[in-house]
């Protein structure tokens, strides 16, 4: 029987965590939260929730280290598949049947949310420098390493443990997919994209810090790209490994 677990990272999350859990425990049994050093409520409201495992940082580490957390916890407890969403209500829970029922399919390791990929008529407006740093990001993916996405940020995924776990993925910050992207693509995983609603429920969100530029934050994601591609790949990858990509037009 194929077991799928749901993380949530969450930071400072008190307006949205009971919400989102609650939402998300209605489609999936094992629900796993990385806390990240929360100063808020949150830690109050996850311990009075239960039946949800949680991980705590004692602080602030960064979106990358609980995603590493998760991957990690999800290959510990022998689980099949993670998926992940955020816990801002920029993803909907109602969705992750559709994740579970994609990635029962078998033929990818990594399907990812597209925010982009098909229009529907109730999605937000992206901040433009959000737009504009995603389709910069889009085409440098591709051009080096053949990875065809229309959306590389989207946290809205379920990957399959047994491909991800393998990967040496170290990156803290928000510019952790730029480093499992790069990995992914030398493993040869199989990535699929699955339209999702492009939903921005809090338009005064930050990425905190020099990240608040567009400009500084483009640099800082080129920056870490370029470091996971000089990384030398592990020796258990081939380095003529190539990634297969491919749409799923469901909405």
């Amino acid at each position: 029987m194929t077991r799928f677990l749901v993380a949530i990272p969450v930071f400072n999350e008190e307006r949205y965590v009971r919400g989102v859990v609650g939402a998300v425990r209605r489609h999936a049994p094992h629900v796993l939260v990385v806390d990240d050093g929360s100063s808020d409520r949150t830690p109050e409201i996850l311990a009075e929730l239960g039946g949800v495992h949680v991980i705590r940082h004692g602080r602030n580490r960064g979106y990358g280290q609980s995603m590493i957390d998760a991957i990690r916890y999800a290959a510990r407890q022998g689980f099949d598949w993670l998926i992940t969403l955020d816990c801002d209500e920029q993803h909907e829970p109602a969705r992750i049947p559709d994740f579970v029922r994609e990635a029962r399919r078998d033929d990818a390791d990594i399907i990812s949310g597209s925010r982009y990929l098909l229009a529907h008529p109730d999605d937000d407006e992206p901040p433009a420098d959000r737009r504009r740093i995603n389709q910069t990001i889009n085409l440098l993916l591709e051009q080096t390493l053949g990875l065809q996405l229309s959306d590389s940020f989207c946290g809205f995924k379920a990957l399959r443990v047994s491909a991800v776990a393998g990967l040496e993925l170290d990156e803290a910050g928000y510019a952790f997919p730029l480093q499992f992207w790069v990995q992914a693509a030398r493993a040869g995983l199989r990535v699929r994209e699955l339209p999702v609603r492009r939903i921005y429920a809090d338009p005064t969100r930050t990425f905190g810090g020099s990240l608040d530029d567009a400009s500084s934050r483009l640099v800082h994601y080129v920056d870490v790209f370029l470091r996971a591609m000089r990384r030398p790949a592990p020796e258990s990858v081939a380095p003529s490994a190539s990634v297969v990509c491919g749409l799923t037009q469901t909405g």
